[in-house]
């Protein structure tokens, strides 16, 4: 009941009302003043330095060790984020251009209220997403209101499912750019321009005389030899084509005729079906047709698009791009607003410059700083710089909500990552404007250093939070670690390095162990003659139940798409189709990570 009771808008807008003190004003936009707003924003995206973005979405990993971890090389957490940005779904997402003028911050926050929505009836762009409970029951009580977001969310399509759509919906588009006529024809492509320009003669011929007084029957008759439809209230002519090719073989053909407009015909599943020929009776008649079909265009774009409008705003705007834990995020933004995730990381960052050329992720801004304590979200950041540092920021806010408008916490979370990013430039002495108010032009040397760096630190106690890396880090080869299950009652650290030490004659000081999930544990070794020493015994004795595995399979665990809820029940399945770890196994390129011990998974925890 409680959580029932959340997803009406009124006891929405009563928690939000209750529990957060700080009023800061973030416009809200829905489908229904979604065009309204669009003029605004992209004025002040163009006017501004900046731009930030945040995003609420249904969940982050289906499984606990299909978070993010420090044991991740950079290409398994890709693979782990790939997986989540195509099973959840984005919600809410915040926009926030901003600039900076001395120590004032100047934003213009909107918080966009997104849903899949299929509006062209063609199964896209999503037929279903997955739902993490714990990150709906956080959004409940943070005033999110469903009923909102379901019925007038704005609903859009990718790049690539525009593509789709356009030849699966099957419509009327103009003649875009100009054909150059080629060099050389072939005697078939003269043949038949010839008999299209002939054609053409005879239908607009056709057409004049039945302006003239005559019979309605003979002008009928007239009309139907020549093959002659009506486009509105204008004359108009199919002239079919058997493939591709033939289309600028026609649109050549109709330069000869000045009061023809072409029209290129789409049918579902097929592309270019036909080419219409529409004739006008001037050539201020042209100029009007010309209009209306771009305008018909325009407003079937912007139908299509829907908030991806907003993403392209942002990526023609050339302006850097600032976000928080930026794999997540951006992999989001690239699985929903441009196309389906490549299969590699490195296909990811090129396909990702062309929509973004920088972005710009606080996390590695805090690492300049020094060692912080843990923290889990912006607010702690930012609390943490004010009680350490002297950078005061004051925050004007030039787009003001309307006072019956209701705000929200993520709405609040864009300008704090805002207010996070100005407040570590100052006090990093990262100039972030130039004299004479003009506009940024590079980046500085500092942020150059960190663009298009992705972060993938994910904290488990706040979904949206920003991470800052405590305690000491040691450098790790994948070659150092172990995959231990088949753990039966043994199912904690401490229990399993027991059983390590006991059985194996391993010390204590030589490795150490963490839980991933209630299933398998991972071992390091410090020393590869003590792990080469004790996957001999443990092949050798059976392992009392015990199966391990190394870093390899955990890769193609990742690789292969084996999200099972039980890391155990995938290697299982992994080794079970490779039969062994076979020694004729291509050797892959060793990598390294880093082994934190503070953001281990520890069951005696929970």
């Amino acid at each position: 009941m409680f959580f029932k009771r959340f997803l009406c808008s009124h006891t929405a807008a009563r928690h939000r009302h209750h529990h957060h003190g700080k009023r800061w004003s973030v416009k809200q936009v829905t489908n229904s003043n979604f065009s309204e707003a669009l003029p605004e924003i992209k004025a002040c995206i163009f006017n501004s330095d900046f731009v930030a973005v945040s995003l609420q979405k249904t969940g982050g990993h289906s499984a606990t060790w299909q978070r993010i971890l420090p044991i991740d090389t950079a290409e398994t957490a890709y693979l782990k984020v790939k997986d989540a940005a195509t099973r959840f779904q984005i919600l809410q997402f915040s926009v926030c251009p901003f600039s900076v003028k001395g120590s004032k911050l100047i934003a213009h926050p909107f918080n966009f209220h997104v849903f899949p929505r299929d509006e062209l009836k063609v199964g896209m762009p999503s037929y279903s997403f997955s739902c993490q409970s714990s990150y709906l029951t956080s959004m409940a009580r943070e005033g999110f209101d469903f009923n909102a977001c379901i019925y007038n969310g704005i609903s859009y399509l990718s790049k690539a499912q525009e593509s789709a759509a356009k030849i699966q919906t099957g419509n009327l588009s103009t003649v875009s750019g100009s054909v150059e006529p080629s060099a050389v024809y072939s005697v078939a492509d003269t043949i038949f321009m010839e008999r299209i320009e002939s054609r053409v003669k005879n239908w607009i011929r056709a057409c004049k005389d039945s302006n003239k007084t005559e019979d309605a029957l003979i002008s009928s008759l007239r009309k139907l030899v020549a093959g002659s439809e009506v486009f509105g209230s204008r004359p108009s002519l199919t002239i079919d084509v058997c493939s591709e090719r033939q289309v600028p073989l026609v649109i050549e053909a109709l330069k000869e005729f000045v009061d023809v407009v072409p029209l290129h015909v789409t049918a579902k599943g097929v592309g270019v079906q036909a080419v219409r020929a529409v004739l006008t009776s001037s050539k201020e008649d042209k100029t009007l047709l010309e209009k209306e079909i771009q305008d018909t265009e325009h407003q079937q774009r912007k139908l299509v698009r829907g908030f991806r409008e907003v993403i392209d705003l942002i990526s023609t705007s050339q302006r850097p791009v600032v976000v928080h834990n930026s794999l997540y995020d951006l992999a989001f933004i690239h699985s929903k607003f441009q196309a389906p995730l490549p299969s590699t990381m490195d296909e990811f960052k090129n396909s990702l410059l062309s929509l973004f050329p920088h972005t710009l992720d606080v996390n590695h801004l805090m690492k300049e700083i020094g060692p912080f304590d843990k923290m889990n979200n912006v607010q702690a950041a930012l609390s943490y710089l004010e009680r350490r540092f002297s950078a005061p920021i004051d925050m004007d806010i030039s787009n003001q909500a309307e006072e019956t408008e209701n705000t929200n916490t993520h709405g609040h979370n864009v300008l704090r990552v805002c207010q996070l990013f100005v407040k570590l430039c100052s006090i990093l002495k990262i100039p972030l404007e130039f004299p004479g108010g003009e506009r940024i032009t590079q980046l500085a040397p500092s942020l150059q250093r960190t663009s298009n760096t992705f972060s993938s630190k994910v904290h488990t106690a706040d979904v949206d939070g920003v991470g800052i890396r405590s305690g000491n880090s040691e450098k790790v080869s994948t070659d150092n670690l172990v995959f231990l299950w088949g753990l039966k009652n043994r199912k904690s650290s401490r229990n399993l390095k027991n059983l390590i030490c006991d059985s194996y004659n391993v010390l204590s000081e030589e490795f150490d162990v963490r839980m991933l999930d209630r299933t398998c544990a991972v071992v390091v070794f410090w020393n590869a003659g003590v792990l080469d020493r004790f996957l001999g015994m443990v092949e050798g004795s059976g392992g009392e139940g015990l199966r391990c595995a190394r870093y390899n399979t955990y890769r193609r665990v990742c690789e292969s798409g084996l999200w099972k809820a039980d890391l155990a029940e995938c290697f299982d399945e992994a080794l079970d189709e490779s039969e062994t770890l076979s020694r004729t196994e291509a050797k892959l390129e060793e990598s390294v990570i880093y082994w934190n011990d503070d953001e281990m998974i520890n069951l005696d925890d929970l």
